[in-house]
């Protein structure tokens, strides 16, 4: 569950950017807070993020426990290139271009969504056959 300051901001950047569906949406005026559930498909056969928006709050502080939310993609510098524009005109960033991680050979990259959380991209090529 990720709380953000603009929920419709958030399923925008999600669904336009990574390519999620909005999978349903809860509304809860009497507790003040919103929910929406963006996925590239439902559980169980797919992971969901549950985004919450509680009523008044526009802004969070992310602390120093929550890492990133990772994302595999066939080709990390095609996909950054092609999300770069998107990202930014929604209020994200890309915020490391596409290189290998520390250490090893495996193509990463970083975006962030429009209220600070961190997306890793993970370059995982389709298998030729």
């Amino acid at each position: 569950m990720l709380r953000v300051g603009d929920l419709q901001r958030s399923i925008g950047f999600y669904t336009q950017v990574l390519g999620m569906n909005l999978l349903r949406t809860t509304q809860r005026p009497e507790q003040k807070y919103d929910l929406a559930f963006v996925g590239y498909g439902t559980n169980p056969e797919h992971a969901e993020i549950e985004l919450t928006y509680n009523y008044g709050v526009d802004r969070y502080e992310l602390g120093s426990a929550y890492g990133h939310i990772a994302i595999g993609v066939p080709d990390v510098a095609a996909t950054c290139a092609a999300l770069r524009d998107k990202t930014a005109a929604l209020g994200g960033a890309v915020t490391r271009e596409p290189g290998p991680v520390k250490g090893g050979s495996t193509m990463i990259a970083f975006i962030t969504d429009p209220d600070g959380y961190k997306v890793e991209l993970i370059e995982r090529p389709a298998s030729g056959g």
